[in-house]
């Protein structure tokens, strides 16, 4: 690897995963990363969030669930079919 070169990791400003260029290096150790889609530059994490990363299942199960629950607490049924009137 040297300067420039392109690598994954957490970006601390969009919070996910995103492409970075290598901004430093000491020796063969990457120091510091730039965001190719924020241009935010900060010291690089190994890709490590500091959040488990959740499967598909997982992320799949936590939407559904939020999701029913939103259903759930505002109360909401079936819209009804508005009749429609010609003038």
């Amino acid at each position: 690897m040297r300067l420039g070169d392109y690598i994954d990791d957490f970006c601390t400003r969009c919070k996910r995963t995103t492409d970075h260029s290598i901004a430093a290096m000491v020796g063969d150790e990457v120091q510091k990363v730039t965001c190719r889609i924020c241009h935010t530059e900060h010291k690089y994490r190994h890709n490590d969030s500091g959040k488990k990363e959740l499967t598909k299942e997982e992320a799949f199960n936590k939407l559904l669930d939020n999701a029913k629950g939103q259903l759930e607490g505002s109360g909401a049924t079936a819209p009804a079919k508005a009749k429609r009137t010609r003038k």
